[in-house]
């Protein structure tokens, strides 16, 4: 069956009764019907669950299974009597219409219902775009009526829209004649890339929001001034929009471990971590915390650890790193029009697993284990191949197999991370100091994670830096936005490229969500979608039964 067909044909529990498992008292659930819900309880009070992060090597374009494992990993550790609760990210709609598909899962292992997951989920992406295009509303009326001295041309507020459309990068606005404003130039980016998603993923409370979005920089005026939400009195009005999607959401398994979803940055041009407040819930209400960060560890880990950890105080217990022999081979130049099976390739793609291997242990000080997460084209000899090679870089490597049978395929990673979570573990080290400068930072993340030798800065991005000299801003961590598929910059450089020289195109100052975005190499803000979009594949009936949604 496919991944939509498995989700229908399994009776879920009511969500009232998921939330009970938790601890969750009805007082502070909102049903969105029988199998959703917001959970209104305030995150606050002594914090002893335990945090396991779920990481994974660079991926192919279709992904390598790193959320159906940690799906796998939570009914794993719940088969074993332990309590235990996902804290995952909200799906975009712009992969699932893309190439990717949804972020529910996959198989035996996915959190359900499937298809209002991947499809609205409780409306918190709507209240986010609808917040954000409040305020490039209230910047184009303040030009319109001349009640702030708004410098046109260094707006750097975006619009944003959660769906993959290249055609929206770059646009002129306000045209028609002075009636519908002053024509500008300006631009959208994706939901899941916003300020306005970071900033209500790294917020405390309701209160704390309303702090942060009065302190977004939306552009400059002529004297070189920042201009912020709290100058357009617009603070509280987004505040208002967002008054529900502060709430993390509450889904289950299909084996009905419970699961806190809540918000959705990408890793590859956002911080790629759920909501604080969804983790430090789940660490509340369960012993073990199951979460991920997006894309390679080059990327999610490093924003888990050196944003999100910071600013939570948060210390992982252990980290599962996800690797596919599919991935491996791709890394080691494995194509579609490759001949014969590919184990040269595998043998050089290695190369890409023992640099995030040696990332974790040498940089951040966390030993992984390494999850194969199996296939079923994937054969005894390609799977004894990766894990000879993870214990000799350290590391031990266990094959699961959660997207055909569940939490059984995962039973022996689940045995391995409690022992490891429940023994003591070394203080988590960053990759820098935020005490240093932000060229230190970023140049700091580009030579020891990624391995560049040279870090080049090109005119914006040091104009944008300058800006910075003497601010508070020049001591927020760092949120590099470059491409998913390699260590450095250029998608094409894959395996475990070194000595490479680490382009920076621009700076990008996030003053409510607390850190500044490098922008690297061709990296969009805005992706586009592939020449056939998962989207046309897609067919619904006069019953609203859907296919081709995965």
């Amino acid at each position: 069956m496919s991944d939509i067909e498995i989700a229908r044909n399994t009776k879920l529990s009511n969500i009232t009764l998921i939330a009970n498992r938790l601890g969750i008292g009805d007082e502070h659930i909102e049903p969105y019907g029988k199998y959703k819900a917001k959970i209104t309880r305030e995150p606050t009070g002594e914090v002893s669950g335990k945090v396991i992060l779920v990481t994974a090597v660079n991926p192919t374009p279709f992904g390598e299974g790193k959320t159906t494992v940690s799906i796998g990993l939570a009914d794993g550790i719940s088969r074993l009597g332990k309590k235990v609760s996902l804290a995952l990210r909200e799906p975009s709609l712009g992969p699932v219409f893309g190439i990717k598909g949804g972020a529910t899962g996959g198989g035996y292992a996915q959190v359900a219902p499937m298809e209002d997951i991947n499809l609205h989920f409780n409306g918190d992406f709507h209240a986010i775009t609808s917040a954000n295009n409040l305020i490039s509303s209230l910047i184009d009326n303040a030009i319109k009526h001349g009640t702030a001295n708004i410098d046109i041309g260094r707006i750097v507020w975006r619009r944003c829209v959660d769906l993959n459309d290249r055609a929206l990068r770059e646009i002129t606005c306000a045209l028609g004649g002075k009636i519908n404003g002053t024509p500008r130039q300006d631009g959208f980016n994706i939901t899941a890339a916003s300020e306005m998603m970071a900033t209500l993923c790294l917020s405390e409370n309701l209160m704390d929001l309303k702090q942060r979005i009065a302190n977004i920089v939306v552009a400059y005026d002529h004297d070189n001034n920042p201009i912020t939400v709290a100058d357009l009195n617009g603070e509280s009005a987004a505040t208002i929009l967002l008054k529900d999607a502060i709430y993390p959401n509450l889904v289950q398994t299909l084996e009905g471990t419970p699961a806190i979803i809540h918000g959705g940055p990408f890793a590859n041009i956002a911080h790629g971590c759920n909501s604080i407040r969804a983790t430090r819930l789940s660490m509340l209400c369960s012993e073990y915390t199951i979460t991920e960060a997006g894309f390679g560890a080059d990327l999610g880990a490093e924003k888990f650890f050196d944003i999100k950890c910071r600013l939570a105080g948060i210390q992982p217990a252990s980290v599962v790193l996800v690797a596919t022999v599919r991935a491996l081979k791709y890394n080691g130049g494995f194509t579609k029009d490759s001949k014969g099976t590919g184990m040269s390739e595998l043998l050089a793609g290695l190369e890409n697993l023992g640099g995030h291997i040696k990332n974790l242990i040498n940089v951040f000080g966390v030993n992984p284990v390494v999850a194969i997460n199996k296939f079923n084209i994937d054969t005894l000899e390609e799977i004894d191949v990766i894990k000879e090679y993870a214990k000799n870089a350290g590391a031990v490597a266990i094959t699961t197999e959660c997207w055909a049978h569940g939490g059984l395929g995962c039973l022996e990673l689940a045995e391995e991370i409690i022992k490891r979570a429940d023994a003591a573990s070394a203080p988590l080290k960053f990759a820098y100091e935020l005490n240093t400068s932000p060229r230190e930072k970023i140049t700091a993340v580009a030579t020891k994670i990624y391995g560049a030798k040279n870090v080049l800065f090109e005119q914006k991005a040091n104009e944008s830096l300058d800006l910075l000299v003497g601010t508070k801003y020049e001591h927020y961590p760092v949120c590099i936005a470059k491409t998913q598929y390699s260590f450095s910059q250029n998608p094409k450089l894959l395996g475990r490229p070194l000595g490479f020289d680490f382009n920076v195109r621009d700076v990008q100052l996030r003053a409510g969500a607390g850190f500044l975005v490098a922008v690297a190499g061709d990296i969009m803000l805005m992706p586009g979608l592939p020449a056939i979009p998962a989207a046309t594949n897609m067919q619904i009936d006069s019953s609203a039964n859907i296919t081709g949604l995965f």
